[in-house]
């Protein structure tokens, strides 16, 4: 049972993984987690202000489901299967985060600086919240998609589109870690 409790190893969600795509890709549907933002403000109404969101939103119910379970797993997973919540790092990259004022670095998965409640009373840390929503937003239209639809499937599906977005993704994620991060803590 002890196997229940720790990551899978990479031989086996791997293959997992690609079993699901070959399924989707088999039965027409591609994997993408940003396009059921589309689909629920299409939902909600949101036909009526932009053009963008009318479509046929009942063709992307599918999608919805994998977006609860993703939703359903993550709290199984984080409340019943985890025991141990220690993030294995270099102590080089814990001591750097510890200078920076992530306290709890190494401790955890989302560290209480930036995903505790208060970030919420904070304006900087309000402002950098919001704008960054805003970029991820916009960056995962512009790019006709997210990191998991591009990454994932559209790499499996050999589009070159995503190799360019995934190629722009980790461009864009060096910049923040290395240059903008430290800037900003």
């Amino acid at each position: 049972m002890n196997w229940i409790y720790n990551p899978w190893p990479w031989y086996l969600s791997g293959p997992l993984m690609a079993l699901v795509l070959t399924i989707l890709l088999m039965i027409g549907k591609r994997f993408g987690m940003s396009s059921n933002l589309k689909t629920i403000c299409t939902i909600c109404g949101a036909g009526k202000v932009s053009s963008f969101f009318r479509f046929d939103w009942k063709s992307q119910q599918w999608n919805l489901i994998v977006v609860l379970g993703v939703v359903i797993g993550g709290f199984i997973a984080a409340n019943f299967l985890s025991t141990d919540n220690t993030v294995h790092i270099n102590p080089e990259v814990i001591y750097d985060l510890q200078s920076k004022g992530f306290t709890t670095a190494g401790e955890m998965y989302m560290p209480d600086l930036l995903f505790s409640n208060e970030v919420f009373t904070q304006p900087k840390e309000l402002l950098l919240l919001i704008i960054g929503g805003f970029l991820v937003g916009f960056g995962a239209r512009y790019a006709g998609g997210c990191t998991s639809g591009h990454a994932i499937s559209g790499l499996s599906n050999l589009q070159i589109p995503s190799l360019i977005a995934v190629i722009g993704f980790f461009i864009g994620g060096l910049t923040m870690v290395h240059i903008i991060f430290p800037l900003i803590f």
